[in-house]
């Protein structure tokens, strides 16, 4: 042996520090097995199963006989059918005319309230952002509310008109925008354009040059975020439609539960899935863009007071505060206002279930059902996406394991675009058989939310486990922590606030969730965006004034909910 050469360990006494230990090999791998188990068997279950056996209804139909058989007729027959065609039209042309007036109007206001310090910042961050937490349903009896013949903006004309639908649609997603591209913004290092303003560019030259290639990537991901969601909106487009306009999901919802069409139903669900799949394969490239290209320096988060270049901006972020006000105002008003005088008439005929054959239970009743199914949901959505979001952000070193765990990322992310329609009709007509036969369980609503929910809080956790350094978890097992250890004593502190955060918005889009839930809510335990769905499909006065009320009580509820879990997150930073 040389003087060079280290010797041999000693029989017995495995050298740990040439080579980890069996079981912390062994461990993390069973662990990160346990982990996808659950969420994989779930989706497996209450996703892929009725989304299944929904598509084999519409593509394999039952001959005289009884037996079925792949039948793809029907395919080019409705794609060439002329309803078809123009829903496809007005879906595309909502969804576009959607996302540009959202980003034109999103990324001067994100400027403002992420880059200006001015006194109010605050409170028109919070309005722009709260919009997008309000139940479809009641976004859409907003305005209804503001733009029918009796209400503020009745003189415009525009009650039952595409551009209701197509103001709605950008006031519900606009802080999609502002979100996405105001934090990146915010993150960013600003010193590269103060240095060209320092060689005489001007602001025109530097935002052109320097400021809109950092950010092109977060304004393609939030523009593909938001032409999604008004792809697929449902609740705003049947409250402000009805049977005159349609995009794919109220056609889905139509032609499913008035003309038992499911070969059309399905041809237009296969359709919906592989746009969504070409939009969400989109998106995750911007991110990975916005992520690779957003560098923090000692500049990041710099905030500045507004200049005389800065009216128009100014000026647009005030008029979108007005906007957003507006349809709020007038949904309060008009629930106050029987058209003479005001009163509170619609809210106590609401405690009444015999003031209306449309409301089926009182308000209250109503209320608990969605507390506690939206309660049960939230439960089910964070713990699972909380393991979905461990599971992938890890970083294997094989590049067979990475396309794995990003094809895993795409399987949970695809709820969020697929009809939430086609997944409730999907529900009570494969869930139907012992031991899974759950139609009359009150258990279904609340599943049938998680899964709505679930990809939302991946979206949500995962960037924050993301941008932990892996050095940390190096430092931690160079200090002699197993893997397990190390990953927990790096990762868990971050998680608080992004937690709390996933809470609020599984919670918020639970209590509102409305395409799964009309078909699987049970006549006798109706949720309040069933019941307000019911009302003001019913004729009469009295039956559109409470559910202008209920609106305001939903409203209401959601917004004290994500109130609440952010002044959680505040207590638990420290008032950060």
């Amino acid at each position: 042996m040389t003087a060079t050469q280290a010797p041999p360990p000693v029989r017995g006494e495995p050298d740990d520090q040439v080579q980890p230990r069996r079981a912390d090999v062994l461990a993390p791998r069973l662990v990160l097995g346990a982990l996808a188990m659950l969420p994989l068997v779930f989706v497996a279950v209450f996703f892929m199963v009725p989304l299944g056996g929904m598509l084999t209804r519409g593509f394999f139909p039952a001959d005289a006989t009884g037996a079925h058989h792949l039948d793809l007729a029907a395919v080019p027959q409705v794609l060439s059918r002329g309803r078809t065609l123009g829903v496809l039209w007005f879906t595309v042309a909502m969804a576009t005319a959607g996302t540009v007036c959202s980003v034109a109007l999103g990324v001067p206001v994100a400027f403002a309230v992420y880059r200006l310090r001015f006194p109010g910042r605050t409170a028109v961050r919070a309005v722009v952002m709260a919009p997008f937490v309000l139940p479809t349903v009641v976004v859409g009896v907003m305005f209804r509310s503001l733009l029918a013949p009796g209400g503020p903006a009745g003189f415009l004309g525009w009650d039952g008109h595409w551009v209701s639908i197509l103001l709605a649609l950008v006031f519900f997603n606009l802080a999609v925008v502002v979100r996405t591209v105001g934090t990146t913004w915010h993150g960013m290092d600003h010193r590269s354009a103060d240095a060209a303003a320092a060689l005489g560019a001007t602001g025109w030259q530097v935002f052109r040059t320097v400021t809109l290639p950092a950010l092109t990537p977060a304004i393609v991901s939030a523009a593909t975020l938001v032409f999604l969601f008004c792809s697929t909106s449902f609740g705003v487009v049947l409250t402000l439609g009805g049977l005159r306009y349609g995009t794919i999901e109220t056609e889905i919802y139509f032609l499913t539960t008035q003309f038992f069409d499911l070969q059309a139903a399905a041809v237009l669900s296969v359709l919906q899935i592989v746009v969504v799949l070409v939009l969400l394969g989109g998106a995750a490239r911007a991110r990975a863009a916005t992520q690779s290209s957003l560098r923090r320096g000692p500049a990041a988060g710099s905030e500045r007071p507004p200049r005389r270049g800065d009216l128009p901006v100014l000026l647009v972020s005030a008029a979108v505060v007005v906007a957003v006000v507006t349809p709020l105002a007038s949904l309060v008003w008009r629930s106050l206002h029987d058209g003479q005088t005001f009163t509170l008439r619609y809210y106590r005929l609401l405690g009444d279930p015999d003031a209306s054959p449309a409301l089926r239970v009182s308000v209250t009743e109503a209320v608990a059902n969605s507390l506690r199914t939206a309660l049960d949901a939230t439960v089910l959505a964070v713990v699972l996406g909380l393991m979905v979001s461990i599971l992938v952000t890890r970083r294997p070193r094989r590049a067979r394991e990475r396309r794995l765990l990003a094809g895993m990322d795409a399987l949970f992310m695809l709820p969020l675009g697929v009809s939430a329609v086609t997944v409730g009709f999907g529900f009570l007509i494969t869930l139907d058989t012992p031991p899974l036969d759950l139609r009359s369980s009150p258990v279904l609503v609340p599943i049938a939310q998680a899964t709505v929910a679930l990809p939302l809080v991946v979206r949500t956790l995962t960037p924050v486990l993301s941008g932990v350094d892996a050095r940390l978890g190096q430092a931690a097992a160079a200090l002699g922590a197993g893997p397990l250890r190390a990953a927990w004593t790096v990762e868990a502190p971050v998680l608080a606030r992004p937690v709390l955060a996933a809470v609020g918005f599984a919670f918020a889009v639970s209590l509102g969730e409305f395409g799964a839930t009309s078909f699987l809510a049970r006549p006798e335990r109706p949720t309040v965006p069933v019941l307000i769905y019911d009302l003001i499909s019913s004729p009469g006065a009295d039956n559109a004034g409470m559910a202008l009320a209920a609106s305001v009580v939903l409203a209401v509820l959601t917004t004290t909910v994500i109130t609440s879990v952010e002044r959680l997150r505040s207590l638990e930073t420290g008032g950060l």
